[in-house]
């Protein structure tokens, strides 16, 4: 079976709560394969872009927000079918800080909420995001 692989940065970003921006994927993502779940912002680098560039145009695009990004945490992978082709991605999780509360979604995305990280069992996640949540909660 051929894969593709890519690369994606994701971001944890905390507000000065402390709590987690999670964004609810629409069915009019082209690439989605998570429609009514949740995930953090993030994805795939382009080549040559450094992680936490891509992080931060990402996050731009999917929310209009401006962010720090303080560190990496966790390193996870997942393999989608996206339009009848088999995805290797491996993504690297940050943790981030919020410069504006001023979101704008993307049309990949439905809703947003900013969650309490203990509480993350809460909210239909992807599949994936469960362990990030895990490491992130043993920071």
């Amino acid at each position: 079976m051929d894969y593709k692989l890519f690369v994606a940065s994701k971001g944890f970003i905390k507000n000065t709560k402390g709590e987690i921006l999670i964004l609810k994927e629409s069915s009019s993502y082209e690439d989605g394969t998570n429609f009514a779940k949740y995930d953090v912002p993030g994805g795939r680098i382009k080549p040559g872009e450094k992680l936490e560039e891509s992080l931060k145009r990402e996050v731009y695009e999917e929310t209009g927000l401006e962010i720090q990004v303080l560190q990496s945490f966790c390193v996870g992978e997942w393999r989608p079918k996206v339009k009848d082709e088999n995805w290797q991605v491996i993504g690297v999780y940050f943790v981030c800080e919020t410069l504006n509360e001023n979101i704008v979604l993307s049309k990949d995305h439905d809703e947003y909420i900013w969650i309490r990280p203990e509480d993350y069992k809460n909210y239909n996640i992807i599949d994936n995001l469960a362990n990030a949540f895990e490491v992130y909660l043993k920071l």
